[in-house]
């Protein structure tokens, strides 16, 4: 059997303190996500991060650089990701726009209420990433090529 990495994207949005998440459903749980997804065909990993985005929150973003790159393997399916997470601007919102299926809101928290909610983050790397991100792990654009 081939392995592949599944190649997907993540967007750190903060304002004022507060960090944008999606909530989904994940089989009956409801579970907390940065706005996140697979790459598609022909796309760069900045498109495919502002259009995540978008379409998981009614977010219009400019991504501003890339937090980190990591590996998780799902201990649900065994599926491996190869995730580049990235730090963005909010430009505007679409209150009317209709959200991805499985996706039940937008929602902006404090650290402190994801630390709180802890249990239900779709991953570790939810936290990990913000985490980075707030010690300052940002990094150009052109990291990328």
């Amino acid at each position: 059997m081939d392995w592949y990495a599944h190649v997907t994207v993540a967007t750190i949005v903060e304002d004022n303190g507060r960090f944008l998440l999606v909530e989904e459903r994940q089989n009956d749980a409801l579970v907390l996500n940065q706005p996140a997804g697979h790459l598609e065909p022909n796309e760069s990993l900045i498109e495919a991060a502002c259009r995540e985005t978008l379409e998981e929150t009614g977010w219009t973003v400019v991504i501003e650089g890339v937090v980190g790159l990591g590996l998780y393997t799902s201990p649900r399916n065994g599926v491996t990701y190869c995730r580049t997470a990235f730090h963005a601007r909010a430009l505007s919102h679409d209150p009317e726009r209709l959200l991805d299926t499985g996706i039940v809101r937008a929602v902006w928290m404090t650290m402190d209420e994801i630390r709180a909610a802890s249990d239900r983050l779709r991953s570790p790397m939810v936290l990990t990433v913000i985490e980075q991100y707030l010690a300052g792990h940002r990094y150009p654009l052109s990291l990328i090529f």
